[in-house]
């Protein structure tokens, strides 16, 4: 039990973070499908800080710093060019994979997986079997927290569900709302940084092209399934883990009795299955106001 407690931590964390960064784009009135880039850009730049420097916190800070810029270069391209934000997520995402791919081969002369020395720190053995989790694991639900306080109790949340929902009313009061998605897309670039740093030097410490594999899109799903509330959609990252660790249990319980392709789109299933089931319960989506601001200008 203990063991399938810390595949759902392993698997889960960087959902949740990934999924918390789409959750404050989404109060600010973006719909990020660039997460996925973002995200492999922070597990690429994570391990190669580390193999450059040989140190994890320049690393972290590195990783931080590429996730930002291209928090940064995705509101401009929708913000000032005006350009979809569907379609400029799904380039973001385009560029990571891509981007992180030439990387690796300008940097290291081949498209093979790349090794780090060494990861994350581990919270140690005060905590007995959970003690081989990273430090990232362990701080997550403060973060979770600290992401509910700042979007649901404080000023600048209101101010940031303002801009999201009723932009033109938002700026009758004094708030930029074009400032305040700048702001929610670079802490979401934070959040993106430390999913994917979780990823790569969590317990593996290895970086290898599209390891992301769907992660990004998936935390996507958890905003609309959790309804864009940060609690719920790390409750929804996590079922997607539980689905993921139950493929990982089925496939050692049952070994070929089960096509092992099955097993392994376990997770993805749930993902569809998890969006349907919440537009099915709301009565269906609709487009954000502050999106059609940003069609419309």
């Amino acid at each position: 039990m203990e063991d399938f407690v810390i595949a759902i931590l392993r698997s889960g964390t960087p959902l949740i973070y990934v999924a918390l960064a789409g959750v404050i784009a989404q109060r600010a009135g973006i719909w990020h499908l660039g997460l996925e880039g973002l995200m492999i850009t922070g597990a690429c730049a994570t391990v190669l800080g580390i193999v450059l420097t040989q140190s994890i916190w320049l690393a972290l800070l590195g990783a931080i710093v590429a996730c930002v810029l291209g928090s940064i270069l995705f509101w401009f391209v929708v913000e000032k060019l005006k350009a979809n934000q569907i379609i400029a997520g799904l380039g973001l995402s385009g560029l990571g994979l891509g981007g992180t791919a030439l990387a690796v081969q300008s940097i290291f002369g081949t498209q093979a997986a790349v090794s780090a020395p060494f990861g994350l720190p581990r919270i140690g053995p005060a905590f007995g079997v959970f003690g081989s989790l990273s430090i990232l694991v362990f701080i997550m639900p403060a973060i979770v927290f600290a992401m509910w306080v700042l979007l649901r109790r404080t000023r600048f949340g209101l101010r940031l569900a303002a801009s999201g929902e009723h932009p033109f009313a938002a700026r009758g009061v004094g708030v930029n709302p074009s400032a305040m998605r700048l702001v929610a897309l670079m802490i979401g670039g934070v959040l993106c940084a430390l999913a994917g740093a979780e990823l790569a030097t969590g317990s593996l410490q290895i970086f290898a092209q599209n390891m992301t594999a769907g992660r990004g899109f998936m935390g996507f799903a958890a905003v609309i399934f959790g309804a864009g509330h940060p609690i719920g959609a790390t409750l929804a990252a996590v079922f997607f883990a539980v689905v993921g660790a139950l493929g990982i249990r089925a496939q050692l319980t049952f070994g070929d009795r089960i096509p092992h392709d099955l097993l392994l789109a376990l997770p993805y299933i749930a993902t569809v299955l998890g969006i349907w089931l919440s537009t099915q319960l709301r009565g269906g989506t609709r487009a954000n106001n502050a999106f059609g601001e940003l069609r419309d200008q």
